[in-house]
């Protein structure tokens, strides 16, 4: 990175120390088979300083508040969450948004939060975990839910969850069955019109929506065969979801994402502190190294997120960001350096 593009990061995790207590006390000590990683609002302004990222909008990951088995404990969960993740922003003009949690799969309830959050305590949009308790996004009984959302025009971002079947021995969640679940909470969104009959909810998939740009095709043909529709109006409701970076700006990885996406739709995400700095180093400079169309890289950084949260627009840096140290630039050329090496041929 030769100079810091001041990107806005659109997948970022907090991870609250009292979050981290409920969690153990339930024997949690992962998400997606990595271990909960160490989180601060300090350490987090270190990482997003070392990859140029100005502003980035929070979200609690997996298991959100899906491990608790009382849902008026879910309900009282989630609004602690969105109090703490509204505060981490106020305290930090301009480098921190944040997406509300909700406590799925109770759609009556995630709605009266949603609310709350949007217009009491100023949320940039609202996560949805892909499945929540093995009920995935799109199914039956979720209109409350729905319309709330379209009432108030937010931003969805869909994360994946542990899918509800048994892992794998020797496959970290993460690494395949996550981009398995966004796919299948896609299709499903797709497949029962969600996009359609709420058009002013705008959803952002994690990690360049899993296997939606690969295998859109496929899957519109699936979804016209079974509901009478036009394989490519089914294209275009796949079209119409934003994805995020986020692990995915690779050199295989990218292309597929740019030809499939609507211009605009695609966004910078790091997925830090789950993913370590040299992993969010390694796809930042996947995307900063990528022969884009001139205007494509700021695009991604910053812009098509300015679009879509017009408050982190206006172009005037933030003021409580430092310039970049010796030890951040030599950083970043290491950074460069490795990701070249390790290319094939």
């Amino acid at each position: 990175m030769a100079a810091a593009p001041r990107r806005i990061d659109v997948h970022q995790h907090l991870v609250p120390a009292f979050y981290r207590d409920l969690l153990a006390k339930q024997g949690i000590a992962e998400a997606g088979g990595r271990a909960l990683p160490d989180w601060s609002p300090g350490s987090a302004l270190e990482q997003m300083d070392l990859l140029g990222t100005e502003s980035a909008i929070v979200s609690v990951s997996t298991p959100g508040t899906g491990f608790l088995d009382d849902p008026a404990e879910a309900a009282h969960l989630a609004r602690r969450l969105n109090d703490f993740s509204a505060d981490l922003s106020a305290g930090h003009s301009g480098r921190f948004g944040w997406f509300a949690t909700l406590p799925m799969p109770d759609a009556a309830a995630s709605a009266t939060e949603a609310r709350r959050a949007l217009t009491e305590l100023g949320a940039d949009g609202v996560t949805l975990l892909a499945n929540n308790r093995g009920t995935y996004l799109g199914a039956d009984g979720q209109d409350s839910l729905w319309q709330a959302l379209d009432e108030h025009a937010a931003v969805v971002f869909v994360h994946p969850a542990d899918l509800p079947a048994p892992p794998v021995e020797g496959i970290p969640p993460f690494a395949a069955d996550f981009l398995l679940d966004t796919t299948r909470a896609a299709y499903l969104l797709v497949h029962n019109g969600i996009p359609r009959r709420y058009p002013n909810v705008r959803f952002i998939l994690s990690h360049a929506g899993g296997f939606v740009p690969y295998s859109s095709h496929r899957m519109a043909v699936a979804i016209a065969s079974d509901t009478g529709r036009s394989p490519l109006d089914v294209l275009e409701d796949f079209r119409d979801f934003y994805f995020d970076t986020a692990l995915s700006s690779s050199p295989a990885a990218l292309p597929t994402l740019l030809a499939f996406a609507r211009p605009g739709h695609v966004l910078f995400g790091s997925d830090w502190p789950f993913a370590p700095v040299a992993a969010g180093q390694y796809f930042a400079n996947g995307l900063d190294s990528h022969p884009l169309v001139p205007g494509s890289l700021m695009a991604i950084s910053r812009a098509n997120a300015e679009a879509l949260f017009p408050r982190f627009g206006g172009g005037a840096a933030a003021p409580s960001r430092p310039r970049a140290g010796l030890r951040q630039t030599a950083q970043r050329a290491a950074a460069r350096l490795v990701f070249k090496l390790v290319q094939p041929g």
